[in-house]
């Protein structure tokens, strides 16, 4: 599991599959969505204001890990399944879908992504940077962090 959950050691940092076995994925999945949920709250709990750098670039490179386990154990899933990865998949994706929504719906998370929005045009952002501003105020609000929960 280890080699899961660390820097590959590997020219170009490319995945060593020949060392990866296939019980080792559902636990290192548990172990990166832990580590991205602490990611996450380091944010969500930063005493500092609010500003690009400890709001929209940490939440953009929090995760990597997880992602990167992500990216290797569906795309082999989808080139060379068998049963068991199959059944790994099928144990892990509501685990990735509870994630998912608990950061999607995290309101403290997006207050802060909020309050560095609404500051944008004094920023002075690249148009890089201004770009994931507005891609990831949207993807909250698109996903109803701007809604009332007053019930019509």
């Amino acid at each position: 599991m280890k080699i899961l959950t660390s820097t590959f050691n590997t020219k170009h940092n490319t995945a060593p599959f020949s060392q990866i076995k296939i019980e080792d994925y559902k636990p290192a999945f548990i172990e990166n969505i832990a580590a991205a949920r602490a990611e996450i709250n380091t944010i969500t709990n930063n005493p500092e204001a609010p500003t690009f750098q400890n709001t929209i670039e940490a939440l953009d490179f929090s995760g990597n890990a997880l992602d990167r386990l992500s990216s290797i154990f569906f795309n082999l899933n989808s080139a060379e399944t068998n049963d068991e990865m199959q059944k790994i998949a099928q144990e892990v994706s509501p685990l990735l879908t509870e994630f998912s929504n608990d950061i999607t719906l995290n309101e403290n998370l997006f207050k802060r992504i909020k309050t560095v929005y609404e500051q944008r045009e004094s920023l002075n952002l690249t148009t890089e940077q201004a770009t994931l501003l507005d891609k990831k105020f949207k993807g909250f609000s698109r996903n109803g962090a701007l809604l009332s929960e007053e019930k019509n």
